[in-house]
């Protein structure tokens, strides 16, 4: 874990799950991720890595149900971990995009670094039900949880693609990339809030 930079330490304990995620906005992507859900750990680490986030998550959840409320704090935490880190947002370029591809499956990813929450979801229909223990429909529930803490408009779409671990990762790039760049400082715009209403 980076000790310099923009940072964000958040714990969250329940009945269910004890989650604890820390982020670095300016690293280089070293990741040490531990969910118990091996595909949800993967996709986690490309965040960091291609965000260029120094990314710590360790949860420890009730799996003896199923995943779903390990995969669902993980992400509200992840999403109040990165609103920590991004703290007043002087200066930093605020929209970001990218466009990923993986073999046959294509993502567009598009963020505002808002201070609203709302989220634009569309991937393929009829995706194979799992990958490994990760339930595909969770992949819609990880953005919705991480919006609503992180405070950000996400827009994702998958226009086409036909294998679901394709499909769900080229979504975790793209995002990744787009976070990146619209949480990065513009040398342009230094002590300058990206905002007309003088408050994000």
């Amino acid at each position: 874990m980076t000790r310099e930079g923009r940072l964000g330490r958040i714990e969250r304990t329940t009945k269910e799950t004890s989650v604890l995620v820390e982020i670095g906005l300016d690293g280089t992507g070293r990741t040490d991720i531990s969910t118990g859900v091996g595909f949800y750990d993967h996709m986690l680490d490309q965040l960091g890595r291609h965000g260029l986030f120094d990314l710590t998550v360790k949860t420890e959840g009730d799996l003896h149900i199923d995943s779903h409320h390990t995969i669902e704090d993980t992400a509200l935490a992840l999403g109040a971990a990165f609103k920590q880190a991004l703290g007043d947002k002087v200066g930093i370029y605020r929209f970001g995009n990218c466009t990923v591809p993986l073999d046959e499956s294509l993502a567009q990813v598009t963020v505002d670094l808002s201070g609203r929450p709302y989220l634009v979801h569309t991937e393929p229909e009829n995706m194979a039900p799992m990958i490994g223990e990760y339930d595909t429909t969770m992949t819609r529930h990880i953005l919705e949880s991480f919006v609503a803490q992180a405070q950000i408009a996400l827009h994702v779409h998958v226009p086409y693609g036909r294998n679901a671990h394709h499909i769900v990762e080229c979504q975790f790039k793209a995002l990744a990339r787009a976070l990146r760049y619209a949480s990065e400082r513009d040398p342009r715009a230094a002590g300058i809030l990206p905002s007309t209403k003088g408050a994000l």
